[in-house]
């Protein structure tokens, strides 16, 4: 929430000065201002970060009930994912590094095996003892 705030509230003027020297950058094809782009990376970052905490506590309030390896892997790789994509993109946005954008799908794939271990864990199928 503070993320996103931050995005909506006192980012753009920022991101402007910032990125004002650059070229616009290609998304989907078209020509975009820099400073928009890479704000808009920042929101992405947030949202993903709101989305994948709502995650953990869900994993979270479902461990309370069951020991499962599978739901506690779905919390840690949450985790690594928000530190790894969301954390990377907050820091290439505001620092102008965008080589941290080569190592933020890394965190991206940490976010959907967290799921993915979340699905295998509420799943039916599987004895939670056996676990």
């Amino acid at each position: 929430v503070i993320a996103g705030s931050f995005a909506a509230h006192g980012l753009e003027g920022r991101f402007e000065e910032l990125y004002r020297d650059l070229p616009p950058k290609l998304v989907a094809g078209k020509p975009v201002p820099a400073a928009q782009k890479y704000l808009n990376d920042f929101r992405t970052g947030a949202d993903y970060q709101f989305w994948h905490a709502l995650g953990i506590l869900l994993v979270a309030s479902l461990l309370r009930d069951r020991n499962s390896r599978w739901l506690e892997w779905s919390a840690r790789l949450m985790t690594i994912g928000i530190v790894l994509f969301s954390g990377l993109l907050y820091l290439l946005t505001l620092l102008a590094m965008p080589k941290f954008g080569m190592i933020a799908p890394i965190g991206g794939t940490a976010m959907i095996l967290g799921w993915l271990c979340l699905a295998i864990g509420l799943c039916p199928c599987r004895k939670t003892a056996a676990e």
